[in-house]
């Protein structure tokens, strides 16, 4: 139905105009917490939600949230922790919530969202001591999602993932050669 190559859409900040109520991706949990708590994050500064915003039919296509958390090393496999100084907690951006509205499924705007929330995750570490990208996956087919897109399992949390910014600047800095190729 919305294919990312025929709507003129953006991804930027949850603002007063976007219409939240419509809104649905089929997960209560997800569908409520957008509905009526995000407002409340954002403006406690708790976590930053991003929509992928549908300008023609004014409609939210989806929605992740960004905020900062630790990791205790603990939590990390040992061939990671042996690679980093011995903190007991390093920083990390947390992907807090990621949803796509249910007649939106199967375009791409799910790789579109994680893509952009990588991205913004990124530019943070930049001027942010950021270690990795956090997730805490809603479901076992989250997991499957979140895998797609490198994050690995912490050992002992079935449903915690993570992604490093090393893995993820790698990300980046091949497609900037790509582009920079042709």
């Amino acid at each position: 139905m919305l294919n990312p190559k025929s709507v003129d859409f953006c991804i930027e900040p949850l603002e007063n105009h976007h219409d939240r109520a419509t809104f649905s991706c089929g997960n209560e949990q997800l569908d409520r917490y957008f509905h009526f708590a995000v407002t409340q994050d954002q403006k406690r500064n708790i976590a930053i939600p991003y929509v992928i915003f549908d300008r023609e039919r004014q409609k939210i296509i989806g929605y992740y949230t960004l905020s900062t958390t630790g990791i205790n090393l603990k939590q990390l496999p040992q061939s990671i922790v042996k690679k980093l100084p011995k903190y007991p907690i390093v920083g990390a951006v947390l992907i807090g919530r990621l949803a796509v509205a249910e007649d939106c499924r199967g375009f791409g705007w799910g790789k579109l969202l994680i893509m952009d929330a990588l991205y913004r995750s990124l530019g943070v570490s930049q001027t942010t001591g950021c270690f990795a990208v956090v997730v805490d996956a809603i479901d076992d087919e989250a997991v499957r999602f979140y895998k797609r897109f490198e994050f690995q399992l912490f050992p002992d949390q079935p449903h915690k993932l993570f992604r490093t910014m090393t893995n993820i600047a790698q990300t980046f800095g091949s497609l900037q050669n790509k582009s920079q190729q042709t």
